[in-house]
């Protein structure tokens, strides 16, 4: 009997291991500008866009400039095309590192305030 209870326990243990590595990746923490560009490694920045950005079809690269609360302003670099709703954005959470005097982003998430607005009947 104390064998299955043994057995039973070490598969817990080994899956929650496993769980814990797994969502690793997926726990990445939100910092402010400064922070991002003196720590380094894969974090959140959100802030406001500044501008519309550029879209560069040969290199399907987007860049564009973000401004967080305390007004510091970083360059983003995205590997792909401009969100579609980019424009009417009022925040942008990137995701991704400095490195190389700008923001490289793997993700972009644009937050549209009118998505959330009453509808006027």
């Amino acid at each position: 009997m104390n064998k299955k209870y043994i057995l039973g326990s070490v598969v817990v243990v080994v899956f929650a291991i496993v769980a814990f590595y797994a969502f690793t990746p997926a726990l990445v923490r939100y910092v402010s500008i400064e922070e991002a560009v003196k720590n380094g490694g894969t974090v959140q920045v959100k802030g406001e866009r500044v501008g519309n950005g550029v879209f560069d079809l040969e290199k399907n690269v987007f860049t564009f400039d973000l401004k967080d609360k305390d007004g510091r302003q970083i360059n983003v670099i995205y590997d792909g095309p401009k969100p579609g709703n980019f424009d009417q954005a009022t925040e942008v959470v990137c995701k991704g590192e400095y490195k190389n005097g700008a923001f490289h982003a793997r993700e972009i998430l644009v937050k549209c305030p009118s998505k959330y607005q009453e509808m006027e009947s």
